[in-house]
């Protein structure tokens, strides 16, 4: 994660759902909740001073729907997802065989209390860096966008056509979850290569979440050959 705790223990709690506690009864209050309550606060305002930084003449409107688009749960789920956050978690038994792992709501609770265990951990200038870090694509992928807000697959068609000359297309790879809360995991290729995945609760969603990690990804690798 680019960070090492001097207390260790604040990480393992940042990894922990109640459904872990619920079958230790003996240990409560051991659990993300409180952390992720947290971490919740702390993204907001540390995305918030950058994107204000960032771009001096953006209107209050522009950078509350930058700062959605950063935070949202499908943008921190694919960050998790990055981090090897999923695995890591500490679930129950039964939150474990029905997909917690994978769950986008999950991983986008851990990102925010794996967060603010940094902060507890090494204060502000710690968690500033890590959502530096680890957002760095995220942040850099709102820049440009007008004030009604760009679409984020738009921007990717024009970034790969105009670098590579190929058009990406996106296919749904997996649906997981009840027929009445579908989750939906969305690839998009560009030619014989995949750019990014993402999860949503609607294949569009899952599309556009696919779309925003492979512009995070071609700004964070500095991608030169789709073909590498």
């Amino acid at each position: 994660m680019g960070y090492r705790f001097q207390d260790r223990s604040l990480l393992t709690r940042a990894l922990t759902h109640r459904s872990r506690s619920q079958e230790a009864p003996g240990r409560p209050g051991e659990t993300y909740e409180r952390l992720e309550f947290l971490g919740d606060a702390l993204l907001s305002f540390l995305v918030s001073e950058r994107l204000v930084n960032d771009d001096p003449e953006a209107d209050e409107g522009t950078l509350t729907r930058r700062r959605q688009s950063v935070v949202s749960r499908s943008a921190l789920a694919a960050v998790s997802s990055r981090l090897g956050l999923g695995p890591a978690l500490i679930l129950g038994r039964g939150e474990d065989a029905t997909g917690g792992r994978a769950k986008p709501s999950l991983l986008a609770d851990a990102f925010e209390s794996v967060l603010a265990a940094v902060y507890v951990d090494g204060g502000l200038r710690a968690a500033r860096a890590f959502v530096r870090r680890h957002l760095k694509g995220e942040l850099l992928s709102t820049v440009g966008k007008s004030g009604a807000g760009a679409d984020t697959k738009t921007r990717l068609q024009e970034l790969v056509q105009a670098r590579w000359r190929l058009t990406p297309t996106y296919r749904i790879v997996a649906t997981t979850g009840p027929a009445h809360a579908h989750e939906f995991t969305a690839e998009v290729r560009f030619g014989d290569r995949e750019g990014g995945r993402g999860i949503g609760s609607s294949r569009k969603d899952a599309e556009r979440a696919a779309a925003q990690n492979a512009l995070a990804a071609i700004e964070r690798n500095g991608i030169e050959s789709i073909h590498d």
